[in-house]
């Protein structure tokens, strides 16, 4: 007869109670995976600083260097967009003087969209990217707390990440063990990639911008260029956001061309092109599994989970992929261990 052994009900609980508590802290969670995702990226250099100091000292200034890193970002950003308030206002007005008049609203063009959609959009952006001030106040409590959650989960496991592996492994059954090396080893390099590629894709959204709006010819073609990359930073916005904006924008105008540009060059080329060939071929380079099938992961994962399924989907269409060819290998090998049960007939 097949049963559970006994000594495994500790790790089952173990992963039900994580279950449990992803669950309940769903509002927090993309946070603290990210936090946990940077963190595995950044143990190497933390093993290194470990030999020369502290463990807690070496924790400690990689988090803190983190928090500089984001602090400059975020200053820069807000004087960027500070310095280009005036050209994003005026395009928002357009835009809303556009939606507002019954002869040009997009409904007179067929677009299935209504006014109150369109007017809510608008408002989100507006708030976004020019009122930003006054949504970070209203939010600031929020903020804070989703800040500290994630460093304080980047200084934890960077502090005690190795430990608590260490301890996860050694409760394992041996006939896992070699199975999560393997996967943790995949799982390091997919998050690996997806933040190098995530970085590269952004920059490279600005440089392939440039002459884009340079043919749009609105001026403001480094801002817009800029606007364009940040975009691309953020997973769930994309550059395809910049360019539908601004794409907004030019048909207000009635500029058919500067419409035609954004949409053939800005949004194809730009904003498509980088999501649906660069990146699934950058990261399914790295840990062997086809552009499609993650470019499926990325977005899906972003799709279902928001901000948490940048990271999760494709790990988990990684998982899944290498765990499958685990199995058929050692099936064919005759070298399939049992895992789970045994035989106590």
């Amino acid at each position: 007869m097949n049963v559970f052994r006994s000594d495994q009900f500790p790790f089952i609980l173990m992963v039900i109670l994580a279950v449990s508590c992803i669950v309940v802290f769903w509002s927090i969670m993309d946070m603290v995976l990210l936090g946990a995702s940077l963190a595995i990226v950044l143990i190497p250099l933390h093993r290194r600083l470990v030999a020369r100091t502290r463990p807690v000292v070496s924790a400690a200034l990689i988090t803190l260097i983190a928090l500089a890193l984001c602090g400059v970002l975020a200053y820069g950003t807000y004087s960027i967009f500070t310095s280009n308030a005036g050209a994003l206002t005026t395009m928002f007005t357009t835009i809303g003087n556009w939606i507002g008049n019954p002869a040009t609203n997009p409904l007179a063009y067929g677009i299935p969209l209504s006014k109150a959609n369109l007017t809510g959009m608008l408002a989100q952006a507006d708030a976004i990217f020019v009122n930003f001030t006054d949504t970070v106040i209203e939010y600031l409590n929020i903020i804070i707390f989703k800040l500290f959650t994630f460093f304080f989960t980047l200084f934890i496991l960077l502090l005690h990440g190795d430990e608590l592996r260490g301890r996860i492994m050694e409760h394992l059954p041996p006939s896992m063990t070699e199975y999560v090396t393997r996967l943790s080893d995949v799982t390091v390099d997919t998050l690996y990639a997806i933040y190098v590629v995530q970085i590269a894709i952004a920059v490279l959204t600005f440089f392939i911008a440039l002459p884009v709006f340079y043919l749009l010819g609105y001026g403001n073609i480094l801002f817009y260029s800029f606007f364009a990359a940040f975009c691309e930073l953020i997973p769930v916005l994309g550059s395809s956001a910049t360019f539908i904006v601004i794409g907004a924008y030019a048909f207000a105008l009635g500029d058919m061309r500067g419409v035609l540009i954004l949409f053939f060059l800005g949004y194809f080329v730009v904003a498509l092109l980088p999501e649906i060939w660069i990146r699934p071929v950058l990261v399914g380079r790295r840990v062997k599994i086809h552009p499609v099938i993650m470019f499926i992961g990325i977005i899906g994962g972003i799709l279902t989970m928001g901000l948490a399924g940048f990271v999760l989907g494709p790990v988990i269409i990684v998982l899944f992929i290498n765990t499958y060819r685990m199995y058929i290998r050692d099936r064919k090998d005759g070298t399939l261990p049992k895992v789970f049960f045994r035989d106590n007939s």
